[in-house]
């Protein structure tokens, strides 16, 4: 019989979460059934939109997350022991996947719960829930698509330093874009220097109105925006017009419970005026919307990766037991890049 050590979520958040809010648990598992497999975790994700999930989770099940599994036990064909799979049955070291739950698929965006890890050749396994993963294809699709960079625009990037920004200054330059960057640190500004952003700033120790007159005096064409609130509003008066925005998160605004309360709190960076005579495009969006050309990304950016034109750096922390610890550093800037744990 196996047992899974098995994260859940027992206290709704209030602001920053803490380790009160999650218990470890210990599960056993089921027998595996004809269509059935058991997987073992290699590598679990933490992200910051998780804090988002934490809002609609059930009080008691297991937190939400994304990992890459081992097949250890198999009675499906399709699915060898040994063989690994991107799954999204959250904090969890063992689980029993039964056959339906193998060939789901959702029928809006036909993602699917668990699905083979593409072929890695010689790059981390860990790079399939990081660069060549999720994050890497919200990047991907989110700068390409909705922002819609020519060579030459201006592209402006906060939250530089993370898995999905720091992916995103690389293919703006692999675009031949001028790149702005801001990230929390002066260790994460000396990193997205690294990556090839023309001009880095730390948005702690920086007035980012002034730092954008100096360095976009033509206007930035392209906001791939992954941290909303206050730093948004400062942007917007010096989008050039026409610009694109894309919304891809807004962890300043994730811990504010009063975004839930009502309509008559809400607040928004966005301000009508600017948005009108600017005649911006703003858009946001879920990286399940392009979950059928997901290998599209995976195969380009694995390129890129081989031809040294992407780079990437991953947090990992060990042990499955600080999977919470993890989680929580996030909010606090702890990673750079992708945050990982290898249990």
């Amino acid at each position: 019989m196996v047992v899974s050590k098995v994260w859940q979520l027992v206290k709704r958040p209030q602001g920053l979460p803490t380790l009160d809010d999650f218990k470890l648990i210990e599960q056993k598992l089921p027998p595996c059934s004809d269509g059935d497999v058991i997987v073992e975790a290699v590598c679990l994700s933490v992200d910051p939109y998780m804090r988002y999930k934490a809002r609609d989770i059930t009080l008691g099940s297991t937190m939400y997350g994304s990992h890459v599994a081992r097949v250890t036990e198999s009675k499906n064909e399709a699915w060898k022991v040994g063989a690994l799979m991107v799954t999204y049955l959250g904090w969890r070291t063992h689980t029993h996947i039964p056959a339906q739950l193998l060939n789901y698929k959702d029928p809006k965006t036909q993602a699917t719960v668990c699905y083979p890890l593409p072929d890695m050749e010689d790059l981390p396994t860990s790079l399939g829930i990081g660069l060549l993963g999720m994050p890497g294809n919200t990047a991907y699709f989110g700068l390409l698509e909705l922002c819609e960079p020519k060579a030459g625009d201006t592209v402006l990037v906060n939250g530089a330093a993370g898995a999905v920004g720091s992916a995103v200054v690389q293919i703006a330059k692999i675009k031949g874009c001028k790149v702005i960057a801001f990230a929390g640190s002066d260790e994460k500004v000396a990193w997205v220097k690294e990556l090839g952003a023309d001009h880095v700033f730390n948005y702690k120790t920086t007035d980012v109105g002034k730092a954008l007159t100096e360095t976009a005096p033509q206007k930035i064409n392209c906001y791939f925006d992954n941290v909303g609130g206050q730093f948004t509003a400062d942007v917007l008066p010096h989008m050039q017009d026409l610009g694109r925005v894309a919304l891809c998160g807004a962890i300043s605004t994730y811990n504010d419970e009063k975004q839930l309360i009502g309509a008559a709190s809400l607040t928004s960076p966005f301000h009508e005026g600017t948005l009108i005579w600017k005649e911006l495009r703003v858009e946001g969006f879920l990286v399940t919307r392009y979950t059928h050309r997901k290998m599209e990304a995976f195969n380009q950016m694995k390129q890129w990766c081989k031809e040294g034109k992407l780079k990437y750096k991953e947090t990992i922390t060990e042990g499955f037991e600080n999977m919470p610890k993890a989680f929580i550093g996030l909010f606090h800037g702890d990673n750079i890049g992708k945050a990982v744990v290898m249990p």
